[in-house]
């Protein structure tokens, strides 16, 4: 199973604490609400009906005097109720039943060695192919034919990675023709697979360092555009972390042309007003993609949480796959993870240091 789908699971099956709901003046609220928090918390029982419901049933609303409480199933049928037929209090709730049939289906594109129809995903859920590709988009963040594609570009580096041979790689990874697998392998791969296994061999990547208000910074970039732009203490540090990624690669020192646009990126350290427009060479799934797209629409001086990100993509429930996202960003400033916060709009991690981080958001919203 994937991280972004395990995560997301996980989420969708958070329980609240017993605290939560302590009163029946709470509880009774929470019924009037239909609040998804109560999930699991409670359950309530109506006298005139002899059914007991979930919080978040859509039954209509009972009247207050004919209602009880119950901490449990198992107490409110000793109390002579039966489950109620609309909500279903007795099996699983529906967040649980789709997370359980968007894991079976993942586990079913993992070990086909095609990518299965949509239909057969479906069928295989029990729902309809409308309806399984929009909760499996809300489960996971991304869409079946992302989820597979991700899967893929993973097993092909897998395989690459490994001691057999770039053939054996392609068939593993489910391309059933070389033609497919050259012509996707750049975008998968960022690079042909030959210079992947050989960590980046015969890749031309340019780079220089230079100096700003947050310590040394590092800016690499392909033909494409820029790919990288770190943060760090030293010099030293910066070059050997990004050798370690590609320590086959041609690494070529910055020309006048590059080291312009090293200096404006500084600039934009130091005076954010002037704004930031780069061509970025950007490596990631499909999901990190949408989620680094959501926060370059972030304006300067501005942060938005990573619900409040999870939402904008269309994925709710993928907060922390959000937060995953983020911190796999390796273009700094340019894709302005740092505008991230949590909810209570407290600073939380930071790839290049907390205190980085910090000071970004102080000078952009100085500007």
């Amino acid at each position: 199973m994937s991280e972004i789908a395990m995560k997301t699971s996980s989420t969708s099956r958070t329980r609240p604490t017993p605290t939560t709901f302590l009163h029946d003046d709470d509880r009774w609220q929470a019924v009037r609400r239909r609040d998804p928090a109560a999930e699991g918390a409670f359950y309530y029982a109506v006298r005139t009906t002899g059914v007991y419901c979930r919080p978040t049933c859509a039954a209509r609303l009972p009247r207050r005097e004919n209602v009880s409480f119950h901490a449990s199933r198992t107490d409110a049928e000793r109390a002579g109720f039966r489950p109620c037929k609309r909500c279903r209090p007795d099996q699983p709730a529906l967040a649980e039943r789709y997370a359980d049939a968007v894991q079976a289906a993942c586990r079913s594109i993992e070990q086909a060695d095609e990518m299965p129809s949509l239909d057969a995903l479906a069928q295989g859920a029990g729902m309809s192919r409308f309806h399984f590709h929009r909760v499996f988009k809300t489960v996971t963040g991304v869409t079946p034919k992302a989820y597979a594609h991700a899967r893929r570009a993973q097993r092909l580096r897998n395989g690459l990675a490994g001691e057999g041979t770039v053939t054996a790689a392609l068939y593993g990874a489910g391309f059933n023709s070389s033609g497919r697998f050259y012509s996707a392998s750049s975008e998968l791969l960022g690079m042909t697979p030959k210079q992947f296994r050989t960590g980046g061999n015969g890749t031309a990547i340019r780079f220089a360092i230079g100096e700003c208000a947050l310590g040394s910074l590092l800016v690499a970039a392909t033909d494409k555009g820029v790919c990288a732009i770190e943060l760090g203490d030293t010099p030293d540090d910066l070059v050997r972390g990004f050798q370690d990624r590609f320590p086959n690669a041609r690494l070529i020192g910055g020309d006048l042309q590059f080291e312009q646009q090293v200096a404006k990126i500084v600039g934009f350290i130091d005076a954010p007003a002037r704004g930031l427009d780069l061509p970025l060479d950007i490596r990631g799934t499909a999901f990190q993609q949408r989620v680094w797209k959501a926060l370059r629409a972030i304006p300067a001086g501005s942060t938005a949480s990573y619900t409040e990100i999870a939402r904008r993509i269309g994925a709710p429930n993928a907060v922390r796959a959000v937060g995953s996202a983020c911190a796999s960003n390796a273009i700094a400033i340019a894709i302005p993870c740092h505008r991230v916060v949590r909810s209570d709009g407290s600073i939380s991690g930071y790839r290049w240091g907390v205190a980085r981080k910090r000071a970004l958001l102080e000078r952009e919203q100085v500007a």
